[in-house]
């Protein structure tokens, strides 16, 4: 059985597949096939179900959740860090609910949970996340969401950090900020499903037990980031809550869904 899985350019996401591009975690007769791209077109696809795993921002699976089940394992939480907003000079929390801010894409977590902290809907322009740090910097907009390893090189632009929405998030709540999830889709059937979540959950494993081989695979996938801090980057977000939710994991989930008035039951694949 083919299995397309889904899974963003960054770091993390390549780090936590190398047991399966490697060969070192036995597929069980399924033929696993990596599909790399942006959140956002993640996300996109996932609404018509295009691929049987895919990751996906949380923000996006009360929209699929009936065609997709969360993988109990692969989510990326913000532990007091997550997306940041920017500029060229530091803003209150005040002075950017005037401003126009340029976002990475509007079914994405970062931007739900902006929406939360400035306490609704806000003026903002869509642009691809690797280019909304040369837009402020360069001043054609005055106020970015910054998202993957722009978090770590924002500095280097030369714009101002005025907001990290995970340390808001965290002030707010007591919990990690879940913003990327893995997902399978249900028509594989339950069988199926407990079975691809083992040997993706396996994979993880390897690459932990394999931390200097996965870590040479994952920087591959960077874009600009030197060695240490892409070790950074993958240190922030493959971690326990990476392996399995556990139960501050899936309180985070739900009071992230709660705020953003989704409406359905969470659950995951045992």
């Amino acid at each position: 059985m083919l299995v397309r899985v889904g899974f963003s350019a960054d770091p993390d996401d390549a780090f936590m597949f190398w047991g399966l591009a490697s060969g070192t975690v036995d597929a069980r007769g399924f033929e696993f096939e990596p599909v790399i791209a942006d959140i956002q077109s993640l996300n996109e696809w996932s609404l018509d179900g295009r691929l049987e795993v895919t990751a996906m921002s949380a923000a996006t699976y009360p929209r699929v959740h009936e065609r997709y089940a969360l993988l109990p394992h692969g989510a990326s939480f913000g532990s007091g860090y997550g997306p940041v907003v920017v500029a060229r000079e530091k803003l209150s929390l005040d002075e950017l609910r005037n401003e126009e801010i340029v976002v990475p894409g509007k079914l994405t977590t970062a931007f739900l949970v902006l929406r939360l902290a400035l306490g609704g809907e806000f003026p903002c322009r869509v642009l691809g996340f690797d280019e909304i740090l040369d837009e402020v910097a360069s001043g054609r907009a005055r106020v970015g969401l910054i998202i993957h390893e722009g978090q770590l090189t924002y500095g280097d632009a030369g714009v101002e950090k005025c907001l990290d929405l995970g340390e808001w998030w965290l002030l707010e709540t007591g919990l990690p900020l879940p913003l990327g999830v893995n997902t399978i889709r249900r028509d594989l059937g339950p069988e199926n499903m407990r079975a691809i979540s083992d040997i993706l959950r396996a994979s993880i494993d390897a690459a932990l037990e394999h931390r200097d081989e996965a870590l040479e695979y994952a920087l591959g996938f960077g874009r600009g980031l030197d060695d240490v801090r892409g070790d950074r980057f993958i240190e922030m977000y493959v971690n326990d809550l990476t392996l399995d939710y556990g139960d501050e994991g899936r309180q985070a989930v739900r009071e992230l869904l709660e705020r953003a008035h989704a409406g359905i039951e969470v659950e995951w694949v045992q």
